[in-house]
């Protein structure tokens, strides 16, 4: 199969987070079972328009920024649609096109009207990045818009979670039987190693035998980190000596340092700004509690990644976390609210060998994401747009692409 993958970042493009590893991931395995792949993403500084990677074609596209986030992502569709037009007379037209995220909802509204089977796969939406919440914002408004424009024209949708199909189904009217629903999938082998603890916590400035808890991630409303921040004074009334590595960049990171400075906790928390994929796992193999705060999660792939290197997780009870764990089996659920998070933390250090049990459950659990489940679902999608493909499309009565304004009903 001939198959085009469009998404704004890859490991061997602009990488920016999640949804990076999985359309890279994703577009390997692909290629590994001898599928003519070819990922449309956007160029680096200084990288080759094209490149072959593990027998993926890269076609990394550059275009104009543009004054905001809206023109940004229409540049860089048309960006897309001009280069996916300039492979396809060289070497062929495209059996399919896979999107993924509303970055890329412009392209897939060409390429249906050109006949193209389209796929579209959601990893969040904007609800979900505000945290679960509406907004009355001019830029909200324009990017839901963007996503309900994805939905409607694609043959087929893809998410990661009930929750999250139930998302998509409400904010958009999707159907929801146009919805597949395929997990995320880590390669768990590639997260565990062997490590000096000493080593490692010495470079962040934290005793040996301190405690530590780990949160990695955006540091945005989004993902709680200021719901953790504000759990760290009960923790230490618990025990005083537990430490706090925060990983990760984001629009939050001021009002979180000042938020560290008023609660007086300072002396336990790092902030760690963005970090590498060798340090990351460095740190998941040395901490001892992996914390994921967020307020709306479709998934969580830091979940699996902790459950790869036998860590507990303490994770708010919300979207793909409330699916995957089984409280006190695999993981400890709480509440997204800072007490709750707390008295979770509070119990794994209480309890030592609650500790162990679902850390050892959790590495047993995640040998079910695996990339050959991922790819049989995903090759299921593929064939089942195929048998069926729409021969035409027609726009939403009274709506033109440019000019919607609202795509929630």
């Amino acid at each position: 199969m001939r198959i085009a993958i469009l998404a704004w970042e890859s490991l061997h493009s602009v990488h920016v987070g999640g949804l990076g590893v999985v359309v890279t991931r994703t577009a390997e395995e692909l290629a590994k079972r001898g599928h003519d792949v070819y990922l449309f993403t956007r160029a680096a500084e200084g990288q080759s328009k094209h490149t072959r990677i593990n027998d993926v074609n890269y076609c990394r596209c550059k275009f104009d920024p543009g004054k905001d986030i809206l023109s940004f992502f229409s540049n860089m569709s048309k960006a897309m649609v001009k280069e996916l037009h300039a492979v396809a007379r060289h070497s062929g037209r495209f059996d399919l096109v896979h999107g993924h995220d509303w970055h890329v909802a412009d392209a897939l509204y060409e390429f249906k009207k050109e006949g193209y089977p389209v796929v579209l796969s959601y990893h969040s939406s904007e609800y979900g990045r505000r945290g679960g919440t509406l907004s009355t914002q001019s830029e909200f408004k324009k990017i839901s818009a963007r996503e309900g424009l994805g939905g409607r024209v694609s043959d087929r949708i893809i998410t990661v979670s009930k929750t999250m199909r139930k998302e998509l189904c409400k904010l958009y009217k999707i159907p929801r039987e146009k919805v597949d629903i395929i997990s995320n999938a880590i390669s768990p082998r590639k997260y565990r190693k062997e490590v000096d603890p000493k080593k490692v916590k010495k470079k962040y400035g934290v005793p040996l035998f301190a405690p530590t808890v780990f949160f990695i991630g955006r540091l945005e409303f989004q993902k709680g980190p200021d719901l953790l921040i504000d759990a760290i004074p009960r923790v230490l009334e618990n025990r005083a000596d537990v430490k706090f590595l925060l990983a990760g960049k984001g629009t939050m990171k001021s009002f979180l340092r000042r938020r560290v400075r008023k609660l007086g906790v300072g002396g336990a928390v790092r902030f760690l700004g963005w970090i590498p994929y060798g340090r990351y796992v460095d740190l998941l193999n040395t901490c001892d509690i992996v914390c994921i705060p967020s307020r709306n999660e479709p998934f969580g792939i830091v979940l699996l990644e902790a459950w790869a290197t036998g860590r507990p997780v303490v994770a708010t009870d919300v979207g793909g976390l409330r699916e995957n764990i089984k409280n006190l089996v695999n993981g400890v659920k709480v509440r997204p609210r800072p007490k709750s998070i707390a008295r979770g933390i509070n119990y794994l250090f209480d309890h030592p060998h609650v500790i162990e049990r679902v850390g050892a459950k959790g590495k047993e659990k995640v040998r079910r994401f695996n990339w050959a489940s991922l790819i049989k679902k995903l090759l299921k999608t593929y064939h089942r747009v195929l048998e069926s493909r729409a021969t035409s499309f027609a726009p939403v009565k009274g709506s033109k692409r440019h000019h919607l304004t609202s795509g929630l009903h």
